[in-house]
Order: structure tokens, then sequence, then C-alpha cells
């Protein structure tokens, strides 16, 4: 296997030597070499900044069996790989003396030298090299929202907003535009392009959109962006959390993620002449995802708390359809300004996802519709929340799983997503996840005690 990071003279290749001259210009003391694992948390390993180079030519070498889901004791040493392309200073990191930098890395396989098919980021690469056998590059623009919580006196979370806002509105209700603000800040130094940022619906909950890119890129980024939003909420002593479902009976955070094809530089979802202007790329494409929808909500929506979002009445999608308008279905094709801009926008994944295996879900369930030339009904363009479930069969309009179990009922019988996972990570992903519902589903919550302990 050839490594991108040696030139053939042995030497360091132009772009790892570009970071190795910026780690000397910036005063680089340390370097976090970051992973993550299959189920979404970033990890890294700190070597002073010294070993960069040895980190480029010879990898940095870990134990696997320590890492959730990735290799079995016996089989345990694993090298991380840095991609230069992802070299960035730490904004909160900076000091006087210094600062440190981070690069997120792909995982070796010791014993061969290749990709470990346990790495989610080969798993994400996996699907775009599907995608460019097929001619298409892939962009992706996701939607992370967050809630930001006041700490107690330990400094612990608690689920107290520090506003009082609502969609869009400013200060004085908005007492977090000034956190916003510095993760922005904190943002841009990092190469972030920043489109627009404002308070969500709930209290306390806020989003903050970036501009999009290649989908490997824009999944380094979603790592890249929980983990600034927590360390700067954390200087202004509030918790940020990407649970889906923080506060009942409010909205939950959804990460909405815009998808497009590009073959031969043009957009292969734009059609001047259909109707929503959306070509039959764009159409199979679609519903390819709805196919395949309930088997990747266990991916995109990974925890038992998902599916608290995942109910009518707070504008989260539920319903197995699309629509050119509104927002109800399950994809959304938003208005764009010019071709370039034509998308599709998946609206059921939320921020607790692993962002490579949501992505490598949706991107290889919609080449399956491509490949299978599937075809889209007709867009629902009334509110489906307001159907009765006589209407709902009418239009043949399904529902996502209600639960986690459900869910993983549905990977299960999901030939496709599981290949796109991969076996290993499939198994592995599968054995963590019903764990979790099963210890959910045998605990006692505090609603039954209030609600049965003196009743009965």
């Amino acid at each position: 296997m050839t490594d991108e990071n040696v030139s053939p003279d042995g030497g360091l290749s132009t772009e790892a030597q570009a970071v190795i001259d910026e780690i000397e210009a910036q005063n680089v003391d340390f370097l976090r070499l970051q992973f993550t694992d299959i189920l979404g948390t970033v990890k890294n390993v700190a070597v002073p900044a010294s070993q960069a180079e040895k980190a480029f030519t010879e990898g940095i070498y870990f134990d696997g069996s320590s890492i959730e889901g990735f290799v079995r004791i016996q089989e345990s040493d694993m090298r991380l790989k840095p991609d230069p392309a992802t070299f960035a200073i730490l904004p909160w990191r900076k000091h006087e003396g210094g600062a440190s930098a981070r690069l997120i890395c792909d995982v070796i396989n010791t014993s061969t030298g290749e990709p470990f098919e346990g790495d989610p980021r080969y798993v994400l690469k996996q699907a775009i090299a599907r995608a460019d056998e097929m001619g298409y590059e892939i962009n992706a623009a996701p939607e992370p929202e967050f809630f930001l919580f006041e700490e107690d006196e330990d400094g612990r979370a608690t689920t107290k907003t520090n506003d009082a806002g609502g969609y869009f509105d400013l200060a004085p209700k908005d007492l977090a535009s000034d956190v916003r603000r510095d993760i922005i800040y904190g943002l841009e130094s990092m190469g972030f392009e920043i489109e627009a940022s404002h308070h969500e619906v709930a209290e306390g909950q806020h989003e903050i959109n970036f501009t999009y890119d290649d989908a490997l890129t824009t999944a380094d980024n979603v790592g890249t962006f929980r983990t600034v939003v927590r360390a700067i909420a954390a200087e202004h002593d509030l918790h940020a959390t990407f649970m889906p479902k923080p506060i009942a009976k409010v909205n939950g955070s959804g990460m909405h993620t815009h998808i497009s094809l590009f073959e031969d530089g043009e957009n292969a979802f734009h059609d001047d002449d259909d109707e929503f202007n959306l070509s039959e790329t764009a159409k199979q494409f679609l519903q390819g995802i709805l196919e395949h929808a309930p088997a990747i909500t266990a991916i995109s929506n990974p925890t038992v708390n998902s599916y608290k979002r995942l109910v009518p009445g707070y504008e989260a999608p539920v319903y197995v359809a699309w629509s050119d308008r509104n927002r109800s279905a399950l994809i959304r094709k938003p208005a764009a300004r010019v071709p370039a801009a034509s998308r599709i926008e998946a609206r059921f994944p939320d921020p607790s996802c692993n962002p490579y295996l949501a992505f490598a879900a949706l991107i290889h369930a919609g080449l399956d519709g491509i490949e299978q030339e599937l075809e889209a009904p007709e867009p629902v363009r009334e509110n489906i929340y307001e159907f009765d479930e006589e209407k709902r069969e009418e239009y043949g309009i399904e529902t996502l799983p209600s639960n986690l179990g459900e869910a993983l009922e549905a990977l299960e019988e999901d030939e496709a997503i599981q290949s796109a996972l991969g076996e290993h990570i499939y198994e592995k992903f599968h054995q963590a996840k019903s764990q979790e519902y099963d210890e959910f589903r045998i605990d006692v919550s505090q609603w039954e005690l209030d609600r049965y302990l003196e009743t009965f």
C-alpha cells in the first residue's frame, strides 16, 4: 500500500512538509492525533510536535482493544496515519509559549498495512469510492443543532437554559449570542466558512450553519464542530449538548443533511425541464434513501433518546415521503437560487450520530436507488402531520421506527445498509446498540416511579 505522506524519494510529501513548516511557524508544541470510534466519539493520542515527522512517515501506534468496537485484545495494535489536509490550530489551546494543533487520522491495521475495516472514516471513503466508480462526486452540508445549559456549582451539566429565546430571537432574550459569536470565531480560525447562526425554536437551542464541502471533509467538520462548540461553551461555564431530546415536550435537535451529486463538474441533481428542477438521478437517489430509511435510522438516529425527538408534533420528520415545499416529510427538496445549488435534504438524522457512518449509509442507499433505477412517487405537498392513519395509507406513507429496537430490527433485515457498514462495524455497532436498548428496556425510570409507586 502506498503512503501519500511519503514522497517517491523517501522524504515527506509536499502536503506533509507544509504541515511541518506550519507547526514551526505557529510554535506548536503538542499535536492531537484524532480518530473516531464506531459510536462517533472523537478520540485522540497527544504527542509532542517534535514527533510530527515520525507520525507522517511511520505513523503513531496505539492499543485498539481499548476503543469501543475496534478489535480484540489479541489483535490490538493499530497505527494512526495523519491526513495533512486536516491540520488545524486548536483555538482554545493557545498559550503564551505556543499552541496545540490537531490532525485527523486514518486507522491502519498493523498486521496487513491496509486501512482498518473498523475505522468509520474508511467506511465513508468506501462509499465515496463507489460514487466515484459511478462517475459522481458527493457534496454534503449538515445543520447540527445543539442546546446550551448552565452548570451546577460542581461543574456538572443541568438542563437549565441560560436564555428564554425562541426562533431567530435577539438579545436580551437570546443571552447566548456572545457564546455563538466566540464559537464562530473559533470555527473560522480552524478553516470553517460560516453561513449563518441563529437561535432555534426551543429555549437554549442553537444552530450554526457552515458551507457544504465534499462528503469526507464535511464528516470531518462535524466532529470538529462538536468539539469546538463544547470547548468554547465550557469557557463560558456552559454545557453544550448534541443530545437529540434533552428536554421533554419541546423541539429536539436534528442534523438535517443536504446532499448533492456532481458529474463532470455539473450538478447531477438539477434538471431545468422538471417541474421540481430535479433530475431522474436525484429522484432515484432520494427514493433509495426512502426505501432504506428504516434501517438508516439505526445509524443516523443511534440512541434511545433519538426516538424521543422522532415523534409527531415537534417538527421532526417521522413519515417516509418527500416534498418540494413542506418540512413534514422525511426528505425535502429545498429551493435553489442557481442550478449548482440543487440538492435534497434528509431531515431525519440527529447530531448524536457518527457522521462518517450516517453519511456512508445515506450515500450507499442513494446510489442503490440510482443503480436500481428506482422511481420516486409524487411529492406530498400537504402537511403530513395532519393526516390520519387512513389518509397515510391512501398515500402509501410509512412511518419510521418508533424506537431504537425497531430500528435495529430494520437494520437486521437490510443487507444493503449492512454492506455499507461492512461486516466488522455492522456486528460491533449492532452489538453495542442492542445492549444499549436492552439496558433501557429493563431500567425503571423516574416517570414510572412518579406514576405508579404510590398508586399501586
